[in-house]
């Protein structure tokens, strides 16, 4: 009988590589794959530079796991496709007053459609990754994205753009472990454990944080205007609105008296406006550019829960369908400080039912 065949996306990291080991242990035929996304990592500077210091891709250690379990391994180099897809969508969402998701856009995109997409060519059976997420099958035709068993660690939200059809043939080894279990079996299998580190937010902002970054790739994003608040008094100036996320009160060296935050980014008129905190506080948005596994969502009001943001949970709201093809969301509790070009996750208990784009 011949093993089923996975083609895995080893990023060199404790996930990934654990996840390799699993799928070994498993039966299956695996071949590591290491998508070159960013910078070419300096092999010159292998015995004085620790792998992580080594750009965003960490070749080395991925190859070296990959020796460690038995597999084959290659490096893909998908730089200029994230140039295009990732990197020029980030660049192009900040210019345009939005606060934009990387990680949501590469794994649709870029990182699982070129693994997935790769697979098909090679006649490779499934494809594998080290995101903490889980895939249930509920009968031949039903396939479901779900939450990780890790809570803490969920991915869920960055894969809710992944194709339907996709689902099948798509592996989470580590979606039914806890963090914990993963750094023990990582150091059971004489990884260096002391060099493996988790992910970035942002793997391609390595030095300072996206101001800067946005100020080497985008010079025209440094643009003068006025802050104000929302009768249009002039409270300031700011750097460019690009550079402001709605509930940012840090940097904005405005002194009236009271904390004010960042209310709305308008790059039409090159304004920020301020206001205090309470007014961050909103009840309903509208939500575009939708990928839902559950179609039925557009067929009248439903009662889900919704997570606009990685880091905090999903809070119960209702969602209804507009006649120009938008969601409509009704919070039962006012959320704070939402971000246009941010994503909002449906989910319905573990189960990820779709999501779309905060419109602004």
């Amino acid at each position: 009988m011949t093993c089923p065949s996975v083609l895995l996306g080893m990023s060199g990291g404790v996930d990934s590589s654990v996840a390799a080991a699993l799928l070994v242990e498993q039966g299956y035929t695996v071949h590591g794959i290491t998508l070159q996304v960013w910078e070419h990592e300096d092999e010159s500077t292998a015995v004085s530079k620790r792998w992580e210091e080594r750009g965003c891709c960490k070749v080395g250690l991925a190859r070296f796991a990959a020796q460690r379990m038995g597999i084959s391994h290659e490096v893909v180099d998908i730089r200029e496709s994230f140039e295009t897809q990732v990197i020029g969508d980030f660049v192009r969402g900040y210019l345009n007053g939005t606060t934009p998701n990387p990680c949501v856009r590469c794994n649709e995109r870029v990182k699982v459609r070129t693994l997935y997409d790769l697979a098909v060519r090679r006649g490779i059976d499934y494809v594998a990754t080290g995101h903490y997420a889980q895939i249930h099958k509920k009968n031949e035709d039903a396939w479901s994205l779900h939450r990780s068993q890790d809570i803490r660690k969920d991915q869920s939200y960055f894969l809710y753009r992944l194709q339907r059809s996709w689902l099948p043939r798509l592996l989470f080894p580590v979606g039914a472990m806890q963090k914990s279990e993963i750094w023990e079996r990582a150091e059971g299998l004489g990884l260096p454990i002391e060099e493996l580190q988790e992910s970035q937010e942002i793997c391609f902002v390595s030095q300072g944080d996206y101001r800067t970054f946005l100020q080497k790739e985008a010079p025209e994003s440094r643009r003068p205007g006025q802050f104000v608040d929302h009768a249009g008094r002039v409270l300031g100036e700011h750097e460019g609105v690009a550079y402001y996320t709605p509930g940012q009160r840090r940097g904005l060296g405005v002194a009236v008296g009271q904390r004010l935050y960042v209310h709305q980014v308008v790059p039409e008129t090159n304004t920020v406006v301020l206001g205090p905190e309470e007014g961050l506080l909103q009840s309903e948005c509208a939500v575009a550019d939708l990928n839902l596994f559950d179609h039925s969502l557009l067929d009248g009001p439903s009662e889900v829960e919704v997570k606009v943001r990685y880091a905090t949970p999903p809070v119960p709201a209702t969602l209804t369908p507009t006649v120009d093809g938008r969601i409509k969301i009704n919070f039962r509790v006012p959320q704070r400080a939402l971000s246009p070009g941010q994503s909002a996750v449906f989910y319905h208990a573990d189960r990820v039912l779709g999501g779309g784009i905060i419109q602004k």
